[in-house]
């Protein structure tokens, strides 16, 4: 499955070096995340920011899109709508890899919400390690097989509003501690008084974040 999107060019005349994949929340699109672009590339301006729109229309949301549905749906058919939509972002990961010629530790994974669900499955079973994992406003969805089915640990960052009333603040520990027992590095930053969202000093913390990642 071909996914479509917004993309953000890296800044004339600075090259290519390095891929952001923003990972949008469930009922938004490609062009909620893409947003972020103009914030971050003065400090990357070698970087291609790639937003695609998840391929699902949205039940909750008719003119959003989704990577896996949630409503309705136990545990177990959770767990397999989010197989599904890891293998369709593999597949983009690998395409824009080929497209670039760069390496795996060349691209950085961003999720928001449901898309930090995806970020933090896909990440950590792709055979070779990608640069990192930044994940806003998400949990880590079956922290139970992690262990058994991790095959890289890049860094990970999670940045979690401590308001948040629709994946709960304390997302962001449980998630930080499944990945810690399973030989991750882990960053963790509450935003005070910030619900389900993304605040300037969260934009900033996620930059901080990625610039600092190996090789970047």
């Amino acid at each position: 499955m071909t996914l479509d999107g917004p993309r953000h060019p890296p800044v004339a005349g600075a090259g290519l070096a390095r891929i952001v994949l923003l990972l949008h929340g469930y009922g938004a699109d490609g062009d909620d995340l893409i947003g972020l672009a103009p914030a971050w590339a003065p400090t990357m301006p070698d970087t291609l920011f790639v937003a695609p729109h998840a391929p699902f229309p949205c039940e909750g949301a008719p003119s959003g899109r989704q990577w896996f549905g949630i409503y309705g749906r136990d545990d177990a058919m959770r767990l397999a709508g989010l197989r599904a939509a890891a293998a369709i972002v593999d597949g983009l990961i690998d395409d824009l890899l080929a497209e670039t010629s760069l390496p795996p530790a060349a691209l950085t994974l961003a999720g928001f919400s449901q898309g930090t669900m995806l970020a933090l499955h896909v990440g950590p079973r792709r055979a070779e390690r990608l640069a990192g994992i930044l994940g806003y406003s998400g949990r880590l969805l079956a922290p139970e097989l992690l262990g058994e089915e991790v095959q890289s640990r890049p860094p990970v960052a999670l940045i979690h509003g401590e308001r948040d009333d629709l994946v709960p603040y304390a997302s962001m520990a449980e998630a930080a501690a499944a990945l810690e027992r399973a030989g991750f590095t882990v960053e963790t930053q509450g935003r005070p008084g910030l619900g389900h969202g993304i605040d300037p000093a969260g934009i900033q913390a996620g930059l901080a974040f990625m610039t600092q990642l190996p090789g970047q």
